[in-house]
């Protein structure tokens, strides 16, 4: 199982939210790229990022930072947040990025997914993010219409390979990973799924190591391991 330390970036700038919701942002860091080398000496072996001021201008803004931080550290990364064309995609993998997540375009226009899949096959992931089990798009703002677990069965018949599933409800809340939910969506769409929303203490990281028999390969961290609630070190060894 994998774990995945999230670096959320606003205005150049390493910040949480809390519940999707930009009035309720905490700064963390001044420098996204200080804080990935935190993670990656603290053993982590893959990171998360998210450009939310991409998610919301529907287009990769932080890019310069995400390369930085694809140079300075030696595992790979990946991005999401407002990637909606196959030249952005390119862009984000010229950058340096391992894995492009798609996320508002997976309901919009899954044949740009289908695409990129066929085009950059393991390199593409779908973020299905989901607020009472329907998919929400557009920075979370908007609901898109579909079912989180329809939503993940045509990404899979699309050819994409994995998908990360947040719960936005429990997002930056850390009250807990929704793993009924998770695991019934790994199930429904028989690709790997990584967890995502709530982590709060190690308890939350050997309840995902326990639905890795639905599918669930990993889980990504963020409030937990910036406020102490979890050490990073003690949740990779928990994983493994």
């Amino acid at each position: 199982m994998k774990i995945f330390p999230a670096i959320d970036i606003r205005g150049g700038k390493c910040v949480r939210l809390t519940e999707g919701r930009f009035d309720q942002e905490t700064v963390f860091a001044d420098n996204p790229v200080d804080m990935a080398v935190k993670w990656a000496k603290q053993g982590a072996e893959f990171l998360h990022v998210v450009d939310l001021d991409g998610a919301l201008a529907g287009k990769s803004v932080n890019l310069a930072v995400v390369s930085a931080i694809s140079k300075t550290v030696d595992i790979p990364v990946q991005l999401g947040g407002g990637i909606r064309t196959m030249e952005n995609i390119a862009e984000v993998l010229s950058a340096g990025v391992s894995r492009v997540i798609l996320g508002s375009i997976a309901v919009k226009n899954p044949e740009l997914v289908k695409k990129a899949c066929q085009k950059y096959g393991q390199q593409i992931v779908v973020g299905i993010d989901a607020r009472d089990g329907q998919a929400a798009v557009e920075g979370w703002g908007v609901t898109g219409g579909i079912g989180a677990e329809e939503l993940a069965k045509n990404m899979a018949k699309a050819g994409v390979q994995r998908i990360i599933y947040t719960d936005i409800s429990r997002d930056g809340t850390l009250s807990g990973v929704n793993i009924a939910a998770t695991s019934s969506l790994a199930r429904a769409a028989g690709i790997p799924i990584i967890a995502s929303g709530g982590v709060s203490n190690l308890n939350d990281i050997l309840a995902v190591k326990r639905a890795e028999k639905d599918g669930v390969e990993g889980v990504i961290v963020g409030k937990a391991i910036y406020t102490g609630s979890l050490i990073l070190a003690e949740a990779l060894a928990a994983a493994r």
